[in-house]
C-alpha cells in the first residue's frame, strides 16, 4: 500500500479558534468509532432479512408483499437521511469549533425537519397505501398481506424520522456505541414482537402480518424514547418545543448543502443498479439468481469499509471545525490505508470460501459456478469500492459535497450502465460483463475521488466551513465575549 502513504507537501496552516477560547478535546481514534457503527449497521440489514424470513412461515406471497410494501419504506427513509447525514457533518463542524451552542441549534433544527417530513410521510402512506401499492405493480391477491403492513408501518414512519435524527446527532457527538446498542435493543424487541405475533406465543392469538407490523412500529418507539434519553443525558441536547415551529433556514440550508448531494448520489446508485439489474434480467433465471445472491454477500463485505469510511467521516468533521487540515489530510490516508486492508482480507475469505457460501443459496450448477466466480474475483472490485466508501465521506465531511454527486452522476450514467449493456449484452459476456462494469466504475470514481483529496482541492471548502463555523460562534458569543 505504498501508493497511499503521505507524501504532502509542508504542513498546511490552520485555522485556530477565536483567542481566548478553550479548545473542546476531539475524538482521536477510528476503530473505537468504527466497530459500533458496523455493528448498527449489520443489524440493520438483519432486520429486514428476520422480518422476510419469519413473515415467509405464513406463506410465500406474504413475505413477497411485505418486501414491495418496504420498497416504500425505504424510499421515505431515504429522504430522511439526506438530513441526518448532512446534520451529523454540520454538527462536527460546530463540535471542532468550540462551538456547542451551535451544535446544539444544528441538532434541534434537524430533528424538527425530520419530524415534519415524517408526519407528512406518514399521512401519505396511511391514507394512500393501496394507491401507491397498486402503483408498484403488486399482484391483487398478496394485497390484504401489503396493504395492512404498510399502512401501520407507514402510520409509524415519523418514529423512524426521529430515530435516524437523533442517532445522527449521537453519532456527531462520537456517541456510536450507545446508537449500536439502542440498535441492538429495537432488533430483540422486533424479533421477540415477530414470534408473539406470528406463532401466539403466551396463549396470544396469532396476528399475522398486522401483527408483524405493530411489533416493528413499537421497536421503534422504545428505541426513540431511549435516544432521547441518550440525546439529553450523555450528549447533552434539550430540544426545546419551539424549535419544532421556528426552523432556522440558515441552519436547514447549511444542512441540505452537505446532505443533498449524499441523498443524489444514493438515488442515483440505486436507480443505476435498477437498470443494471434489469440487463441481468434478460439473461435468464439462473444470472439473475447468481446476481442477486452474489450483490447479497457483497453487501455484507461492504459494511467493512462503509463503517471505517463514516468513522472518517465524524473525525474530520470534528477536525476541519478545528481548523486542523493537515491532520484531517492525514487521517484520511490512515483511514483509507486501514479499509482498504481490511477489504483485502475480507474478500479473499470469502473468495476463498465461496463454493461453500453459494451452496447455502442455491444447489443449481450455473448459479453455484457463477456465483463462485464473482465472489473470487470480489478482491478486484472491493478493493476499488473502498475508495468510494471512504474518500467520499472525508470530502462529505471536509463541505466539498457536490464534487462527489457530479461525479457520481457522470461514473455511474457514462461508464456503469453503458459498460454493462456493452459488456453483458452486446459482447455476449453475460454476468462476468456486469460484474467488469461495475469495477470500470468503481475504480474509475474512486481514484478521481482520490486524487481530489491528494492534490487538497477540497481545502478551500474545508477553510470556507471552518471560517462559517467560527463567524457564527462569535456572532452568537456578543462583541463582549
Amino acid at each position: 500500500m505504498t501508493e497511499l502513504r503521505d507524501a504532502s507537501p509542508a504542513p498546511l496552516n490552520p485555522a485556530a479558534p477565536s483567542a481566548g477560547t478553550p479548545q473542546r478535546p476531539l475524538p482521536q481514534r477510528l476503530l473505537p468509532l468504527a466497530w459500533p457503527l458496523f455493528i448498527e449497521q449489520s443489524l440493520h440489514i438483519l432486520t429486514g432479512v428476520v422480518d422476510t424470513f419469519m413473515v415467509s412461515f405464513v406463506s410465500d406471497g406474504a413475505a413477497a408483499a411485505l418486501a414491495v410494501a418496504n420498497q416504500l419504506v425505504i424510499w421515505f427513509i431515504i429522504v430522511f437521511n439526506f438530513i441526518g447525514i448532512g446534520a451529523m457533518v454540520v454538527v462536527t463542524h460546530h463540535l471542532g469549533a468550540n462551538d456547542r451552542p451551535g451544535a446544539d441549534r444544528v441538532a434541534s433544527t434537524a430533528i424538527a425537519v425530520c419530524t415534519w417530513l415524517g408526519l407528512i410521510a406518514s399521512a401519505v402512506i396511511a391514507l394512500a397505501a393501496a394507491p401507491l401499492l397498486r402503483l408498484l405493480q403488486l399482484p391483487a391477491d398478496l394485497m390484504p398481506y401489503a396493504q395492512p403492513f404498510l399502512a401501520v408501518v407507514g402510520a409509524g414512519l415519523v418514529i423512524e424520522a426521529v430515530n435516524l435524527a437523533i442517532g445522527s446527532v449521537l453519532r456527531a457527538h462520537a456517541r456510536t456505541r450507545e446508537v449500536m446498542v439502542v440498535s441492538v435493543l429495537q432488533n430483540v424487541i422486533n424479533v421477540i414482537g415477530n414470534a408473539i405475533a406470528l406463532f401466539g406465543w403466551f396463549g396470544l392469538p396469532q396476528y399475522g402480518v398486522v401483527g408483524v407490523a405493530v411489533s416493528t412500529v413499537f421497536s421503534r418507539a422504545v428505541a426513540c424514547a431511549v435516544l432521547w434519553l441518550l440525546l439529553a443525558h450523555r450528549a447533552g441536547v434539550h430540544v426545546r418545543l419551539r424549535a419544532f415551529f421556528n426552523l432556522q433556514r440558515e441552519t436547514l440550508g447549511r444542512v441540505l448543502h452537505i446532505g443533498a448531494p449524499a441523498a443524489g448520489e444514493n438515488i442515483s446508485w440505486w436507480t443505476a443498479f435498477m437498470v443494471v439489474t434489469s440487463f441481468t434480467a434478460r439473461m435468464g433465471e439462473q444470472p439473475l439468481a447468481a446476481h442477486t445472491y452474489w450483490m447479497s454477500i457483497a453487501g455484507f463485505m461492504i459494511l467493512f469499509s462503509s463503517s471505517i469510511g463514516m468513522a472518517t467521516e465524524i473525525l474530520v468533521g470534528h477536525q476541519v471545525g478545528a481548523g486542523q487540515f493537515e491532520q484531517a489530510y492525514k487521517l484520511l490516508l490512515r483511514s483509507l490505508r486501514t479499509a482498504f486492508g481490511v477489504a483485502c482480507v475480507v474478500a479473499l475469505a470469502i473468495g476463498a470460501a465461496a463454493p461453500w457460501i453459494m451452496s447455502a443459496f442455491s444447489r443449481d450448477p450455473t448459479v453455484l459456478a457463477l456465483g463462485t466466480l464473482l465472489l473470487r474475483l470480489s478482491l478486484v472490485l472491493e478493493s476499488g469500492r473502498t475508495f468510494n466508501l471512504v474518500v467520499i465521506n472525508a470530502l462529505r465531511a471536509s463541505g466539498d459535497a457536490r464534487f462527489p454527486f457530479y461525479m457520481g452522476l457522470l461514473s455511474m450514467w457514462g461508464v456503469w450502465v453503458p459498460l454493462a449493456w456493452l459488456f453483458g449484452l452486446q459482447l455476449g459476456w453475460g454476468l462476468l460483463g456486469i460484474w467488469l462494469a461495475c469495477v470500470c466504475d468503481e475504480w474509475f470514481r474512486g481514484l478521481l475521488m482520490y486524487r481530489r483529496w491528494r492534490q487538497r482541492r477540497w481545502l478551500k471548502y474545508a477553510q470556507r466551513t471552518q471560517a462559517r463555523v467560527g463567524a457564527l460562534r462569535d456572532a452568537a458569543a456578543g462583541p463582549g465575549a
